[in-house]
């Protein structure tokens, strides 16, 4: 898989955890930032990897802040992207194979740096079930055309 990453400075070390598994487990990335800990705002780096992930350049996105409600509000802003903030290995699931989310939140306050690993692998190790679940999907982007129309 082609992962685009992100952070603001309180994600940075998970990110760079997160690249580490990434290179381990055979997926490329791209590191969209931010690249140390001076502060940064956190949307210009959500706006980066979610206009990467909505036309296809990526197969999914991981973005990292401090809450991690941040970057997922941020994200789901962009057409056709569908950020789920996961705190737990389930959730990270059932965003994949329910809701059919292209890009992962973390909170780096919220979950050690361990547990975020384990978060990851269970997204990207999941898969979209469809069926059901499908029909919700397209309702959700039934609301995002809808309320660009009435701009």
């Amino acid at each position: 898989m082609f992962i685009a990453l992100g952070c603001d400075h309180r994600g940075l070390e998970i990110k760079q955890a997160i690249m580490g598994l990434l290179s381990e487990s055979g997926h490329e990335y791209q590191d969209f930032g931010c690249y140390n800990a001076e502060p940064v705002d956190y949307p210009d780096i959500a706006q980066k990897v979610a206009e990467a992930v909505a036309p296809g350049k990526f197969d999914h996105g991981v973005l990292i802040c401090g809450s991690g409600i941040g970057m997922s509000i941020a994200a789901n802003k962009v057409k056709g992207i569908r950020a789920a903030l996961c705190c737990d290995t389930s959730k990270a699931q059932r965003a994949r194979q329910h809701n059919d989310a292209n890009i992962l939140c973390l909170g780096a306050d919220a979950v050690e740096q361990a547990l975020a690993l384990h978060i990851v692998k269970a997204y990207l190790s999941s898969t979209f079930e469809g069926g059901r679940h499908l029909r919700r999907v397209e309702k959700i982007r039934g609301l995002e055309a809808a309320s660009l129309d009435n701009r």
